[in-house]
């Protein structure tokens, strides 16, 4: 564990596997891969569901077209505009997997410059692959009846297409957004619930670990920290052993919150009963140093799990040296 210092000298961790499940059986949030292979299960009917929108509103505009035209004169004919919006449309629907890919990955990014970074280059890239289909579409399919097909691509023109773009984006992937956060919530309390009932119940004060088909019984106040190791969780303890069981760091974060074990980085959980001293730093950083000697990192963002620390000290009595005189 990188961020973790002036360790003491150890005996040999002693990890725990949980051989009897299958490497795949972690619940993995969905859509998180990063790829257009992350869009799965329900963000399939997501994606279903911004399609047909985005066919009903073209029906409707290219219909309001229509009428425009003959109530200003003209003959009512809805082929015309039709045809420009469904082409559209159908663009939109091509090219908004980068929506979804860049909303997941804007998620699982640190730092709003970063986000602000992928958000500018996904609406970019969205409105080049939209524009470019469009035209691509419209091209076609006026070849393929005789006729042909002008763009009059110029500043202005791009321009245009490119206002609607952003807001596209921002409808649809702001949409994805507060979905995926609903979603993470939902699968932390149900992860939470799920543990909490295979905890045995004698003994509420004690927390389980599960090797295969035994279980292994450990005190809160020995955990030290709990830092997340791919599928599995790595709880490091006082006596310096370490047990490697499979799961999440959600999970375990909600059912270890009520012994004082809180997050104070994404990678990492922190027995807050075990800190001795906290340092912070002028970025909002911070680190805690335990009982045992070691130094554990922690991030701004999760700065308020050790606001009940930092009361602690502002409110505490002043150190008074040998003489007597305030320190």
């Amino acid at each position: 564990m990188s961020d973790v210092k002036n360790a003491q000298d150890r005996p040999g961790v002693e990890p725990v596997w949980d051989q009897n499940q299958p490497a795949r059986d972690k619940a993995r949030p969905r859509g998180t891969s990063g790829g257009l292979a992350g869009i799965s299960g329900a963000d399939w009917l997501l994606y279903a569901a911004v399609a047909a929108v985005a066919l009903g509103i073209g029906v409707v505009n290219a219909l309001s077209k229509a009428q425009d035209v003959a109530w200003h004169g003209g003959g009512y004919d809805a082929r015309t505009p039709l045809f420009w919006e469904m082409s559209s449309i159908v663009a939109i629907i091509l090219v908004a997997p980068v929506l979804f890919v860049a909303i997941r990955r804007m998620r699982h990014a640190t730092g709003w410059l970063l986000r602000i970074g992928l958000a500018v280059a996904a609406i970019l890239a969205f409105s080049s692959l939209h524009i470019a289909g469009m035209v691509g579409l419209r091209k076609l399919a006026m070849f393929l009846v005789g006729g042909s097909y002008d763009f009059h691509l110029s500043a202005a023109t791009l321009l245009y297409e490119f206002r609607k773009d952003v807001i596209t984006c921002l409808l649809i992937g702001g949409t994805l957004w507060l979905i995926d956060s609903r979603r993470q919530a939902q699968q932390a309390r149900s992860a939470g619930t799920a543990a909490r009932a295979e905890s045995p119940s004698a003994a509420p004060h004690m927390v389980w670990l599960r090797d295969g088909s035994t279980r292994i019984r450990i005190e809160p106040r020995d955990i030290l920290w709990i830092s997340s190791a791919g599928n599995y969780v790595e709880y490091s303890l006082a006596d310096g052993i370490n047990h490697l069981v499979r799961g999440t760091l959600a999970a375990e974060e909600a059912r270890l919150t009520p012994f004082n074990i809180v997050r104070v980085h994404r990678t990492r959980l922190v027995n807050l009963t075990r800190v001795t001293g906290l340092k912070t730093s002028a970025n909002g950083d911070f680190e805690l140093t335990l009982d045992t000697g070691q130094v554990i990192s922690g991030s701004r963002r999760y700065r308020a799990a050790v606001a009940s620390i930092e009361d602690l000290a502002a409110h505490s009595a002043p150190v008074l040296s040998g003489n007597g005189a305030h320190s």
